[in-house]
């Protein structure tokens, strides 16, 4: 692997015009392509890539230069053409886990009603995924930040945060976070300047299209310091 990072370096510091490099390979099932550009004393690029590019033909090995030093719109599209040709190539995460036990009825929120309603008022009953709570943390503590949903592209699993199944928490803010990890199963994982974009401006639009949105997203800023004691 060693040898292999070092062609390929050599290979992408032989198209660039000025610069110094250096290349970490990774297998990062996310993120292909991270760039860090340092102009102090002299212009630096600190660059991680995927192995998949190892074997990457000229074109892409120029294409690579120039998006490395000039974050050029071009070579961002041939990567990014290079980098969905070749998913075949990322790392699936591993099977072996069992299936989480799925803890859907909460004290305030049952999960799977909400999940059932939103599929048929929204979805047609086509979102085929599981959905449970997050695990209990244990005693309140104040935090600086709260992910209030997740969806597991694969295990088609939605996971809640135990800090909304409380009595404040309102029934339309639960459906509507539930709503958004039910659209990450609608819309495709765009690679966008070497990264992964979970939120296209077409997720967006729909996700505005829920019923209660204005209201929930005024009722989170309102109450985000009561969300983030949990």
């Amino acid at each position: 692997m060693e040898e292999a990072r070092r062609s390929l370096e050599r290979r992408i510091r032989a198209h660039l015009a000025r610069g110094t490099l250096s290349l970490m390979l990774t297998d990062n099932r996310y993120t292909m392509i991270s760039v860090r550009r340092e102009t102090q004393g002299g212009r630096r690029f600190k660059v991680r890539l995927h192995h998949m590019f190892t074997d990457a033909g000229p074109s892409i090995t120029r294409a690579l230069a120039r998006y490395v030093s000039h974050n050029d719109p071009e070579a961002s599209r041939v990567l990014g053409e290079y980098i969905d040709a070749n998913q075949h190539r990322v790392r699936n995460r591993s099977r072996r886990a069992a299936r989480p036990r799925l803890v859907t009825r909460g004290r305030y929120h049952d999960l799977q009603e909400i999940f059932d309603d939103i599929n048929r008022r929204y979805f047609g009953d086509t979102i085929e995924a599981g959905i449970t709570w997050g695990p209990r943390n244990g005693k309140p503590r104040r935090r600086n930040s709260i992910k209030m949903g997740s969806y597991s592209v694969e295990d088609r699993l939605i996971r809640l945060h135990r800090s909304l199944d409380r009595a404040f928490v309102p029934r339309f803010f639960v459906e509507w976070i539930v709503y958004h990890e039910m659209l990450h199963q609608v819309h495709e994982v765009k690679i966008v300047n070497g990264r992964r974009q979970f939120h296209s401006r077409e997720f967006l639009r729909d996700e505005a299209k829920f019923e209660h949105y204005a209201e929930a997203r005024h009722w989170e800023r309102a109450h985000l310091d009561a969300l983030l004691t949990c």
